[in-house]
């Protein structure tokens, strides 16, 4: 009970400030957390211990709970990710990530070719096939599950440890995307292909090949949900003075 109105506290706070219902400087009290949301203090403290960890609050002695800028979020946790994904500036969020998808994936799976063990190569190119079933016959859900094991494969397979923590971010653009109606309803068989060729390279030890399929995916998704940012600005953030570097 106690973890899920845990849950509950941070998932509540967590959307209203992505959302900007709270805005960056607002200040809460912990006693109103409880009040409001009808949990103990503990559970308030726990929740608002998780949001500090995340950059999206702070705690002021004498002034309470204060909401930080989107300057300073964790902007690579998964959970920040699902938050902004499921507020109104999605299409900025799911621009930057595919933006990054699309530098890191292709080198992903450069790197897989080289080094890739077999047994990872071959579990590649099993996962590959039954994507390829299941988008032939539209279960998206089961697509989706495939997907994201996919693309957590050709990260993993890199034997890069930085590249193989981005699976859940991956894993969470990859849901966005389906949950909010960003996928066609039977993927187009030239994705699929893609997705079978960059395996094909990997365990052919052909990194070249899996670089070039893979960046022809990400080409792919750019231009299909591209619309969905066309309108959203970009964030220009400054750098942070020459004395604190």
């Amino acid at each position: 009970m106690s973890s899920r109105l845990h849950n509950l506290v941070m998932e509540t706070l967590g959307m209203r400030i992505v959302s900007g219902d709270l805005a960056a400087g607002d200040t809460m009290h912990s006693e109103h957390l409880e009040t409001e949301l009808q949990v103990s203090r503990s559970v308030a403290r726990e929740a608002v211990r998780v949001l500090q960890s995340l950059g999206l609050v702070e705690t002021v002695k004498r002034v309470g709970i204060r909401v930080l800028p989107a300057t300073d979020w964790n902007v690579f946790d998964a959970t920040v990710i699902r938050w902004r994904l499921a507020a109104s500036g999605k299409g900025g969020q799911l621009r930057s990530l595919t933006e990054l998808r699309s530098a890191v994936e292709p080198a992903a799976a450069e790197l897989a070719a080289v080094h890739a063990p077999d047994e990872l190569a071959a579990e590649l190119l099993t996962v590959a096939t039954q994507m390829r079933a299941a988008g032939r016959t539209g279960d998206l859900e089961l697509f989706l599950d495939l997907d994201i094991r996919y693309h957590g494969l050709v990260l993993a397979a890199s034997g890069n440890e930085m590249f193989n923590q981005m699976q859940s971010m991956i894993a969470e653009v990859l849901r966005g995307r389906t949950h909010y109606g960003l996928m066609p309803d039977h993927p187009h068989d030239e994705a699929l292909q893609l997705h079978m060729d960059v395996a094909h390279a990997i365990q052919a030890h052909n990194p070249e090949l899996a670089r070039n399929a893979m960046e022809k995916i990400m080409r792919r998704t750019m231009d299909e949900v591209g619309g969905v940012w066309a309108h959203e600005p970009r964030i220009f953030q400054p750098l942070p003075s020459s004395e604190s570097v």
